[in-house]
């Protein structure tokens, strides 16, 4: 990854800032893009040449489109997009309503897409452009309550395999890891009960999704990489 121009989506939460510094380690130059602000101690942890773009509603393709033009001017190219940015919601169909569907698919969904569409232009200059998305193994077989979460998901899957095969060729790569349950802080109050040890690190899911993102993985298009933990 040294040199390389990698931008992370939702990079100031448990997963993207774990990314970020994982990217940095290995020498590229980041840019971390956030809805948020940064909390004052994920400012001060951030690498000391990351471009921080916060505040960026990536559902607004204006928004997005100027955030690839601030990467651009920073720094002259990019060659890697990771949509790390999305949310949960845990609702049954009975009872329920649209509001949490719609918030799944705007924020699982149509992050991904409008991040990808203004990359593009960028990632096809690189030569050997990548993105990499965050999809959900609970996408491939999903229990109760986890239907708008999983339909965002899947749909993720879905728009992966077809921007793969739309820019086969092209020298720019579309992969997608899908990982079983994180192992954030915020997984942790919410089953406070169960076996974290069986879940995935953010540092194993990182190394996946940073392997996607690196030349080596230029014959890799299409695939939907199960990171289910090492237990």
């Amino acid at each position: 990854m040294e040199g390389r121009v990698v931008a992370v989506t939702g990079a100031f939460g448990a997963l993207g800032r774990v990314v970020v510094d994982a990217a940095a380690v290995r020498g590229a130059l980041t840019a971390a893009i956030d809805a948020a602000a940064p909390s004052a101690e994920i400012a001060e942890r951030l690498p000391v040449s990351t471009l921080a773009l916060a505040q960026i509603d990536l559902a607004s393709p204006d928004q997005t489109r100027a955030a690839m033009a601030a990467i651009k001017g920073r720094f002259g190219r990019l060659d890697a997009l990771i949509n790390v940015a999305g949310g949960f919601v845990w609702e049954k169909v009975e009872g329920g309503g649209p509001t949490a569907w719609e918030r799944m698919f705007a924020v699982n969904l149509m992050t991904a897409v409008n991040a990808s569409r203004a990359a593009l232009p960028l990632l096809l200059e690189s030569g050997a452009g990548r993105i990499v998305n965050v999809g959900a193994l609970a996408a491939v077989k999903a229990g109760v309550g986890m239907g708008p979460y999983a339909a965002s998901k899947a749909a993720v899957h879905r728009f992966t395999e077809s921007l793969a095969e739309e820019f086969k060729g092209r020298g720019v790569t579309v992969n997608a890891v899908l990982p079983s349950t994180i192992d954030t802080p915020a997984n942790r109050t919410a089953m406070p009960d169960a076996d974290f040890g069986k879940w995935v690190a953010p540092g194993d899911l990182a190394a996946a999704i940073l392997f996607l993102a690196s030349p080596q993985a230029g014959a890799i298009t299409g695939a939907l990489l199960p990171v289910t933990g090492s237990v």
